[in-house]
Parts: structure tokens; sequence; C-alpha cells
């Protein structure tokens, strides 16, 4: 098997398909923006440029990109003459997209996988509103419950009713069916997806599983993200907006006080150059008047 390296890593784990390892990035689930980078990974192999496989490639991302425009979820496979020139590929847009989002969502993930990928034979990126995926091996139906991602968000101020909430929100998300479901209400509001290469009983099994771990190991967080191989459970609470606003203050604050330290450091510098400046002329005034 191929093994996949993650970039920007800040927490490795592993991820089962030709074990990607994957990393941690914090994005708040509800606010952000389509194209927000969630994870990615890359395989070790290379291919050689100008290659078979990079055209095959090539040919694969294009059709991926030309799909999103009309399907939120499709799948290819570019045969070639020998079997290390096969391109296996998919992606997945989150199903509440209209066409138009779900094919620009695809369209910058593809954008991000070569300059994170470079002549990989291997990749794959998750976008806030969308999954690509390419992968010289077949990985297409199988199905994948590793975790490649979770993010928990903090404990304090989330009570034992609104974990409660939670609770049966996750377990209402469980019991749904489909490949896409959410849930809630204004007090906590949940989502789960699997890749459309699953099927019905698969992606069950994934999203199951997806919420046990979501509950075991984010506990009374105000928030949670659970990605696995080839599904997620995210679910989010009251609590995470105010958390979320006190970061954009803070974040807010921060950047403010680097504005204003910028400017003092630049007005200084400016009195500086004027002070050398006026001591230059006057020196080059008094040599004069010798």
């Amino acid at each position: 098997m191929e093994k996949m390296e993650a970039h920007q890593i800040l927490r490795p784990c592993k991820f089962s398909l030709h074990a990607i390892v994957c990393f941690f990035v914090f994005v708040f689930p509800v606010r952000s923006s389509l194209d927000t980078f969630i994870y990615g990974g890359c395989s070790q192999m290379k291919y050689a440029p100008n290659s078979p496989y990079e055209s095959n490639l090539n040919s694969l991302l294009t059709s991926l990109v030309n799909s999103a425009t009309y399907s939120s979820y499709n799948k290819y496979t570019i045969m070639g003459s020998s079997s290390q020139d096969v391109v296996y590929g998919l992606y997945q847009c989150r199903a509440d997209l209209a066409m138009p989002d779900c094919a620009t969502c695809v369209a910058q993930a593809v954008t991000k996988l070569g300059p994170m990928c470079p002549q990989t034979r291997g990749g794959a990126v998750q976008l806030e509103g969308c999954f690509v995926k390419y992968d010289n091996a077949s990985f297409i139906g199988l199905e994948d419950q590793t975790v490649v991602m979770k993010k928990c968000g903090p404990s304090d101020g989330y009570s034992g009713d609104e974990m409660s909430l939670r609770d049966a929100m996750l377990a209402s998300l469980n019991g749904a069916g489909g490949a896409y479901r959410v849930g809630g209400s204004e007090d906590v509001e949940g989502v789960a997806q699997c890749v459309g290469d699953l099927s019905s009983g698969q992606c069950q099994d994934c999203v199951a599983e997806a919420i046990r771990r979501l509950k075991a190991e984010c506990g009374g967080a105000v928030f949670g993200d659970m990605f696995l191989g080839k599904c997620y459970a995210r679910y989010s609470t009251r609590a995470a907006q105010v958390y979320q606003n006190q970061h954009h203050d803070e974040s807010s604050d921060h950047s403010e006080s680097e504005k204003t330290f910028a400017i003092i450091i630049g007005l200084l510098a400016g009195v500086a150059l004027l002070i050398i400046f006026l001591t230059f002329l006057r020196r080059l005034s008094s040599g004069k008047g010798k």
C-alpha cells in the first residue's frame, strides 16, 4: 500500500486508504465558507512528468469538475495501457448545495490538490462544501471507518440538559437513513453524510460509527466534527455560537492590537528618519559655514 502524507500537519492520524495521514485545522462548523480547507493528504508514490498517468489524472480531474455542474456526486475510472496508468477518482458535495456552489467547490478542491500533492499518485482534500479524492489503486465502493479528522469544541457552558438534546439529535441522525441527514432545533443542530459510492448498509454503519466516536471523544463539547474515511457526523449547539463570537472578538482585538503596534512602529521609524535627516542637514550647514 502507498503511504499518504498530510500537509500542514498539526496532529497526525492514519487514514486506512493507503495510510493517509491527516491533520486538524480549526474550522467552525456553521459559519465556514464552502471552500474552507478541513483536511487533506497525498501519497508518497510519484508519477513521472508528462507520463500517461499524468495525462489520465488531468482527464479525471477535468471530468470531476465538469460533472459537478449537474450532479452532487460522481465517480470516474480512467483506464490506461497498464495498471500503473489507471486513475480512480470521485467527488462528493454537501447535498444541500446548489449546483453552481457544488461546481465551484469541486473546482477549488481540484485547484488545491495540484500544489498540495505535486506529481503524487494519490491525493484527497476535504473542503467545507465538498470532498475530492483520486488514487492509482481502487477505493470505489470500499468501506473506510478510519478517523481522518476530528475536532471538539470546549465543554465550558454546555449543560447536562443540552447534552441530552445533542444525544437525542444524534440518535435521530443515526436512524434517519439516506446518504445525507440533518436534524436538530434552535438549541442544537447536526448533519451527517456518506460518500456516494457506499451502499445504504455501508453508509449506515459508517454514520453510526462516526456518531459513536463523536459522543465518546468529544464528550460535552459545545460542537464536534468527526470525519471518517467515507462519512462524517457533526453537531453544533447554541453555546457554540457564543464561543464563536468570543473567538471572533478575541481575534479581532488581537488583529487591531497588531495594526496599532505596526502604526506606532511606523511613526517611530518616521520620526527617527526625520531626526537623522535634520541632523545631517545641520552638520552640512555647519560645514559650509566654516
